[in-house]
């Protein structure tokens, strides 16, 4: 008994030693996923539409906001008249002018005024509350509307000829000079707003893929993931339902892949999309050039011209089992596959057949009785198999 006790502990002592050594002998059958994919540059093309006007030396100012959806005929932004600056500050005093003389007007109606008085300070509050510059620009609009307002209601009630009425008629003087000079420029389609115009807007184009070769993408002076300025020229209309990626590749799926395929993309932001293989270029040196179509996560993009992104060929799902624990049989002339499964100190060879195979896992399931046949194994064979189940534990390296 005592001899039993010494030989059951020098036992586990080898194995602990054993696995110590060597902890990655055996692997766990999971349900486990596997993809095929690879890192790729992607070159960003979109259906794009310049809007300029004539007086951009100006400077502009945006009236629609970046990637905001805007129909056909919308102003989108306007260029500044000439001398704008010193005509609104012309307008500012003399609202402070006509403020003041408003307050030793003994004819006007207190209600009316009273009550914008009471939505500028309102609107003013709202300053207080907000960060994002397009409802800055709101609120400031809103204000200076109701300063109109209470200025026309003024000269409304006003005198003719009175110092008041003067002031307003002269603030109307300014404003319509700053309007009639000011160019407007609307949407000439239905799209989404961008300012981030990059000069690649005639050059990435998706009205001819056959020019887009690796040697003319490369050329291109764009780096990966930088973020297109705004312009203080001009605006573009983007069709926002879809657009396309340009990759150069040389790897074996991309070879294999044809027009009309679908494929995942992950993109740089970590979200992944479905797409569709749009265009292919076969080039002499062995690469390819594919063009993917997307129509999700395309606002995404409209900041990026170069990016970077993981390709998903395929993904499959069932029992996964790494490389390096398949092994391989001769069966008459068929080469099968199998692994060690280790369980209670036994071994057990099982017959798989392997479904998905990347460079690390592979998908495999038990074969059928039917299969096992066709194979050439006998019905001796075949009822004495054993079957792979989840969380058997496996031979990485099977001999």
């Amino acid at each position: 008994m005592a001899l039993l006790l010494v030989i059951v502990i020098i036992y586990v002592i080898y194995r602990v030693i054993v696995f110590i050594q060597n902890p990655a002998d055996t692997f766990s059958v999971e349900q486990g996923k596997i993809y095929q994919e690879e890192k790729a540059t992607g070159y960003v093309i979109r259906e794009e539409t310049i809007v300029k006007g004539s007086n951009y030396k100006n400077g502009m100012e945006q009236i629609k906001t970046e990637g905001e959806r805007v129909a056909k005929g919308d102003p989108i932004f306007r260029y500044y008249s000439t001398g704008e600056e010193d005509l609104i500050q012309k307008i500012q005093d003399l609202d402070v002018k006509i403020e003041e003389a408003m307050e030793k007007e003994e004819s006007l109606f207190p209600a009316d005024i009273k009550a914008l008085e009471n939505q500028i300070e309102s609107y003013i509050f709202s300053l207080r509350q907000v960060n994002d510059v397009q409802s800055i620009q709101e609120i400031k609009k809103e204000i200076n509307n109701c300063i109109t307002k209470k200025a026309q209601i003024a000269g409304e009630l006003s005198p003719a000829g009175s110092y008041l009425k003067k002031l307003i008629n002269e603030r109307k003087e300014y404003e319509n000079q700053l309007n009639e000079g000011a160019e407007y420029l609307n949407a000439p389609i239905s799209g989404v707003v961008s300012y981030k115009v990059d000069g690649y807007e005639e050059v990435l184009t998706p009205s001819d893929f056959t020019k887009l070769t690796t040697e003319f993408l490369e050329e291109l002076p764009l780096k990966i993931g930088q973020i297109v300025a705004d312009s203080k020229e001009s605006a573009k209309i983007i069709n926002n339902f879809k657009c396309y990626i340009a990759c150069s590749l040389d790897s074996e799926q991309a070879k294999s892949a044809k027009v009309g395929d679908t494929v995942s993309l992950r993109l740089s932001n970590g979200m992944q999309t479905s797409s569709k293989i749009a265009s292919i270029t076969e080039e002499e040196k062995g690469t390819v050039v594919i063009v993917f179509e997307i129509t999700e996560q395309v606002q995404s993009l409209i900041s990026y011209r170069k990016i970077s992104l993981d390709i998903i060929w395929w993904s499959d799902s069932g029992k996964k089992v790494p490389n390096e624990a398949i092994g391989i049989e001769t069966k008459g002339e068929n080469e099968v596959s199998y692994v060690v499964r280790t369980r209670a100190g036994y071994q057990d060879k099982i017959w798989i057949k392997v479904l998905r195979r990347n460079d690390k896992y592979a998908i495999v399931d038990n074969y059928t009785r039917d299969e096992l046949k066709e194979l050439g194994y006998s019905d001796e064979e075949i009822a004495g198999r054993s079957t792979l189940t989840l969380y058997d534990e496996i031979l990485k390296n099977p001999t």
